[in-house]
């Protein structure tokens, strides 16, 4: 057992500790993506309709994205070890219970279930870095998350397709298993034991947040389709009526769900605004350029694949490097420097060539990577480092929100700007067009979250 007040782990405790998060952040975001590589093979299988699959990937963020802040402040209830310990459990029982489930309904059952423990190791992982590295060090840990999460990003698409080339969709999740259970049995040892408040969860308050996350997500998958597009607007109506009745019970609240006492901390609210425009920028690009290569370069889906790699190899090198200058220098200036950077890379997309070389194309994505890169890891030490440690988890789970709530709003942006020059153009669309208002759009994204970075005190980055 580690004294919580002790400034971190020995070294080789801490060394373990890592490993046991890297495990388990790494099934957590290979899990959100690899299933979209099988869907066409999960819906043959399983004798549905593709539109019926896709809620096997619609659900999984759902899940995760409802869950996120209550289990966070169930964390600062009672420690975040047995938070991230439970959510690792559940994530690793739901995988065997998607691998030999018989039909899509209760695969969707174990996949929301699989959300749910995804959602518990997601909350927490940053708030327990804080208390596994010495204060001096926060930001290497920090950096090393950001590359835990940047590499299993970039190997998802690769690891699924590896899997099916060898064996059935279930081998997904069954890969899981023997990942899941050694995550368990090197972080029951190393996972350090933190303070806990003795706050219960606030059940209503937990409601209401799903309702409210759950009903945005529905509602901004549904805005780029003209024909669900009425009710996608209903749904983020019903979402802004529900969060304002949310919004104003955790104003009342002495520790919050929602942590919206930490939103009054200068850096904390700045961090978050740029951790929302930066992901924003980075899924608007993301889904926008596979369409600039494939249907306007015209190059094969294989090809595409591997020109969009170095984007997330270049936010894999810089991350753990970004993390040690941040407990140096400034994190709002090393974050504003990078975003710019990530700005000037799509802008350089923006003027590729009508003919450009795989080399034209590489290096753009690597200097908008190595920017993202060195905009994520002193964010979040100073989302991390600017809360009192009691909220750790709080700051934890917004973290965590706010870069699965920029994701969602920068893909529903790139299908309403598709809709819309499909809509005004001629059959098929005009998809060079709609790549060039994307970028645009993920351009000005990524200027507005430097304004929002360098705005901070570089005082507020030291813990």
């Amino acid at each position: 057992m580690t004294d919580p007040l002790h400034d971190g782990l020995p070294v080789r405790e801490r060394l373990l500790a890592l490993l046991a998060i890297a495990l388990a952040m790494t099934l957590a975001v290979l899990d959100g993506a690899i299933v979209n590589v099988a869907l066409p093979a999960m819906a043959k299988d399983l004798a549905v309709r593709p539109d019926q699959a896709i809620f096997l990937v619609n659900g999984y963020q759902i899940a995760v994205t409802a869950t996120l802040l209550p289990l966070a402040a169930l964390g600062d209830g009672i420690g975040y070890r047995k938070v991230y310990l439970t959510g690792l459990s559940v994530f690793t029982l739901a995988s065997a219970a998607c691998a030999y489930a018989p039909n899509l309904d209760l695969l969707i059952v174990a996949r929301i279930a699989q959300g749910f423990g995804a959602a518990g190791i997601m909350s927490v992982n940053i708030a327990l870095v804080r208390f596994i590295y010495p204060a001096r060090l926060i930001g290497r840990g920090v950096g090393n998350i950001a590359l835990i999460v940047a590499v299993a990003s970039a190997a998802g698409p690769t690891v699924a397709a590896a899997i099916l080339s060898v064996a059935t969709w279930h081998w997904l999740f069954l890969v899981n298993l023997p990942v899941g259970l050694a995550a368990l049995f090197v972080g029951a040892r190393t996972l350090p034991y933190t303070p806990t408040s003795g706050r219960r969860l606030d059940i209503p308050s937990s409601v209401l947040n799903a309702l409210t996350f759950g009903l945005v997500i529905i509602g901004v998958d549904g805005l780029g389709s003209p024909e669900s597009r009425p009710f996608a607007l209903a749904e983020l109506g019903a979402a802004l009526v529900i969060g304002t009745v949310f919004v104003r019970r955790q104003l009342a609240l002495p520790a919050p769900l929602l942590p919206v006492d930490l939103m009054r901390i200068p850096a904390f609210a700045l961090s978050m605004a740029s951790s929302i425009c930066a992901f924003s920028a980075q899924m608007t690009a993301f889904v926008a350029l596979p369409f600039y290569l494939q249907d306007v370069l015209h190059l094969s889906a294989t090809r595409t694949g591997l020109l969009m790699t170095p984007w997330p190899i270049a936010v894999a090198a810089i991350a753990p490097f970004a993390g040690r200058l941040s407990d140096r220098y400034p994190p709002g200036l090393l974050g504003g420097i990078g975003l710019v950077a990530m700005a000037s890379g799509l802008t350089a997309v923006l003027m590729l060539p009508a003919d450009p070389s795989t080399l034209d194309i590489a290096w753009r994505l690597s200097l908008t990577g190595l920017g993202f890169g060195l905009f994520q890891s002193p964010n979040n030490r100073v989302i991390i480092t600017s809360a009192p440690p009691a909220r750790s988890g709080g700051a934890s789970g917004m973290q965590s929100t706010a870069r699965l709530t920029g994701q969602s709003l920068g893909a529903a942006l790139v299908a309403v700007l598709f809709g819309l020059t499909h809509a005004g153009g001629e059959a098929g669309g005009n998809p060079a067009h709609a790549v060039t208002l994307s970028l645009g759009a993920a351009i000005a994204l990524a200027l507005t979250g430097t304004v929002t970075s360098v705005l901070r005190k570089p005082l507020a980055s030291k813990p």
